[in-house]
């Protein structure tokens, strides 16, 4: 908020999120919306996606490094997942996000991510922070090298993720 809105004040989440008694059971996702100050908070029951193919897909000029509610530059780049499930996005030659999470390739040893995503994401940052994945530029071709791959976010912990094999990455 602060990025966006240089005068705003600094504010803490607890005082503005009230988890509702029907979202106390299960997993929920918590959306803050905010301009200079908080908006609106959100709740919406999670399930995750179930991602076996993904698509990839080139846009050279997109950039997505703080979450928007904007999402239209995103959403149209799914739009051209033809009959897979979700897309892999390669800026500049270099592979980077799904449209909605980070990803990490497995060489069989350890995890890579690609070390320019459009966005940085919490769960990417924690897990590099840890030293449980390492980053490295991906290109198309190094897919090879790299037999499966996991989708991260938030929402997504890399120990809880379903491996996608990279032969099911369409080109």
């Amino acid at each position: 908020m602060q990025h966006f809105f240089v005068d705003a004040q600094p504010i803490s989440l607890l005082q503005h999120i009230q988890v509702p008694p029907a979202c106390r059971q299960g997993v929920f996702k918590c959306k803050v919306t905010y301009s200079g100050q908080v908006t609106s908070v959100d709740f919406e029951a999670y399930t995750p996606r179930r991602i076996n193919t993904l698509k990839l897909v080139e846009d050279n000029s997109i950039s997505y490094a703080y979450k928007f509610a904007d999402r239209t530059s995103l959403n149209a780049l799914r739009e051209k997942r033809g009959s897979c499930d979700e897309i892999l996005i390669v800026k500049n030659g270099l592979i980077t996000d799904t449209s909605y999470s980070n990803i990490v390739f497995s060489d069989g040893l350890r995890w890579i991510t690609p070390s320019k995503p459009l966005l940085q994401g919490t769960m990417r940052s924690y897990l590099l922070q840890l030293g449980l994945i390492s980053e490295a530029d991906i290109k198309p071709a190094d897919l090879k090298r790299y037999p499966t791959a996991r989708l991260i976010n938030a929402m997504l912990p890399l120990e809880n993720g379903s491996d996608i094999q990279t032969s099911n990455i369409v080109f």
